[in-house]
């Protein structure tokens, strides 16, 4: 099935920034609202339910021997028009 993105951003930022703006999804979140994702002239407001399959990914990409690039990749994922997705058990220390 082709993948059709909505809407993209990437930017240079300093963990505050990057915090504050985590925070800012987690309380849209916790609160039920919906939440949008806004950059230069894009925009999209997107509305999760109540449960959704989260996915938490540590990547390192580039060769084998010498520098790479590492990620961490924060995905939340629904069905259109689904309610609720499987759970399970994540925590991060």
């Amino acid at each position: 099935m082709p993948e059709e993105v909505l809407f993209e951003s990437e930017s240079t930022q300093d963990r505050a920034a990057i915090a504050s703006y985590l925070r800012e999804v987690a309380e849209k979140l916790e609160s039920g609202g919906a939440i949008t994702l806004s950059a230069g002239g894009q925009s999209i407001t997107m509305d999760p339910p109540a449960t959704a399959a989260f996915e938490v990914k540590a990547e390192r990409e580039g060769p084998t021997e010498g520098n790479g690039e590492l990620s961490i990749e924060f995905e939340i994922e629904w069905k259109e028009g689904a309610s609720e997705a499987a759970g399970g058990d994540l925590s991060i220390e």
